[in-house]
């Protein structure tokens, strides 16, 4: 069957990120004219495996790996266009061509070195007075969007503008240089070598950030484009467009695990507001979601298991998953699959479906636990409360199911997963009421398990 053409699929990620949300848009980009991302900075990591070789990406669209498929960034976006640049340099050198394909909003708000100082500074200012770090990844995401809803944001538009960008800037450095020698000590702190050169006795200098913006304007601007309007444009000539989300739905700065959450809205509801299409061109929403949850940095996570000793189902899920953060490096945190969250994922989301991620990670367990529920101050509920200080007093009630010993990875056919892997997955869609329309059995781009395709309406 061939693709209805004009038809839009949104993938989120379900959990707290990391559920492999990459692969898949990689995967089905095959039936997509254009790929949009729409929130999120270079605080994402997405690995795609093409033909055994890895590619990280953190900025540009997943679908770039396919030739011939626009990609697009959208207003929702924070845009540090050093790393952009960083980043089509590295896939131009794997032989991908980027400029040509990629589209860039005029309305981004862009990331600069003031802001990834002030994350620092900031998290460093939380560990010395003995606050629990929020467990940023110290990229500038939080302050850049600080900055747009304070409405004195500087914007890729604004690169164009030389005598407007230097205006805007020196205001904000003023701002920032306050906060960070009058507030925050800076000039006590050591800052890394990639932000030194912007920074002298704590505080933040004009002249090298602004020469650099300007250097990197001129590669920058032939990619500025007016994305709403292509958008809206390639979907009246019947093209498919497919909308990548970053980080996962409990990370959302409204509905996830407030405060230990990023600074977008991360649910997809927010692929219109931040592609500038409407929410009538949305007509599949895709969630992602590991076999198991995972969790990286710090807040609440019910189902958490020990997951540092040999052994343990959570040390399986760790060395099997290889479970380390594409951007940060740092180990996820592992724990039992939490339909609770799901459905509350399912319920902010609007899910049409659901894919689930590394079911081959499971393989060789003798038993699974399934989260159905929690028991909250003496009462029982069924899905995930909202805040991190409700659900830090949650204790999860389980299901025990039996696991299986026959490897799953590379399978293609549901009909050869093993009966108990089976089992698992219908128990799933049943708990969280979500039909599980995709299963990923590996890495690899092919080795996916097709129930039902968002594209086909």
């Amino acid at each position: 069957m061939k693709p209805t053409t004009g038809r839009n699929v949104v993938v989120v990620g379900t959990q707290w990120g990391d559920e492999g949300k990459g692969k898949l848009v990689d995967w089905l980009t095959e039936s997509a004219q254009g790929v949009v991302r729409f929130q999120g900075g270079h605080n994402a990591g997405h690995t795609l495996v093409i033909n055994g070789v890895k590619t990280a990406l953190h900025l540009i669209p997943s679908g770039i790996m396919r030739p011939g498929v626009t990609c697009y960034i959208g207003n929702g976006v924070v845009l540090s266009v050093s790393k952009l640049l960083e980043e089509i340099e590295g896939l131009e050198k794997a032989g991908v061509q980027v400029r040509e394909r990629l589209r860039i909003s005029e309305g981004c708000p862009l990331i600069l070195p003031l802001h990834a100082a002030l994350d620092v500074a900031r998290e460093a200012a939380r560990e010395s007075g003995g606050s629990e770090k929020i467990g940023t990844t110290g990229r500038g995401i939080g302050p850049a969007y600080e900055d747009k809803i304070a409405r004195r944001a500087l914007r890729a538009q604004d690169l164009k503008h030389p005598d407007r960008f230097a205006a805007k800037l020196r205001n904000l450095l003023a701002l920032y240089n306050h906060e960070l020698t009058g507030f925050l000590g800076s000039g006590k702190l050591v800052f890394n070598d990639a932000l030194a050169p912007y920074i002298k006795d704590g505080a933040l200098q004009f002249e090298p950030i602004y020469e650099e913006a300007m250097r990197q304007a001129e590669a920058v601007k032939p990619m500025l484009a007016d994305v709403s309007r292509e958008l809206n444009d390639a979907h009246q000539a019947g093209a498919n467009l497919l909308f990548e989300g970053a980080q996962g739905t409990l990370l959302d700065v409204d509905h996830g695990t407030y405060p230990f959450v990023t600074s977008s809205n991360t649910v997809a509801g927010n692929a219109a507001a931040g592609a500038g299409v409407g929410p009538g061109m949305l007509h599949y929403v895709l969630g992602i979601t590991k076999a198991y949850c995972t969790r990286v940095g710090g807040g609440p996570f019910p189902t958490e298991l020990d997951w540092e000793t040999p052994g343990t189902p959570g040390y399986h899920m760790s060395t099997v998953g290889a479970e380390k953060g594409v951007t940060t490096g740092r180990s996820r945190r592992c724990g039992w699959f939490d339909a609770a969250l799901l459905k509350r994922s399912a319920q902010v989301n609007g899910l049409t479906g659901l894919c689930i991620t590394k079911l081959d990670v499971l393989d060789g367990l003798t038993e699974l636990k399934l989260c159905t529920g929690y028991e909250l101050d003496g009462e029982i509920v069924d899905i995930l409360p909202m805040g991190a200080d409700e659900i830090e007093r949650c204790k999860p009630i389980y299901e025990t199911m039996e696991g299986w010993t026959d490897s799953t990875v590379g399978v293609t056919d549901y009909d050869k997963l093993p009966i108990n892997a089976r089992l698992y997955l219908q128990r799933i869609a049943h708990v969280t009421g979500v039909p599980i329309d995709m299963i990923s059995t590996s890495p690899d781009r092919d080795h996916t398990i097709m129930q039902r395709h968002p594209f086909l309406g």
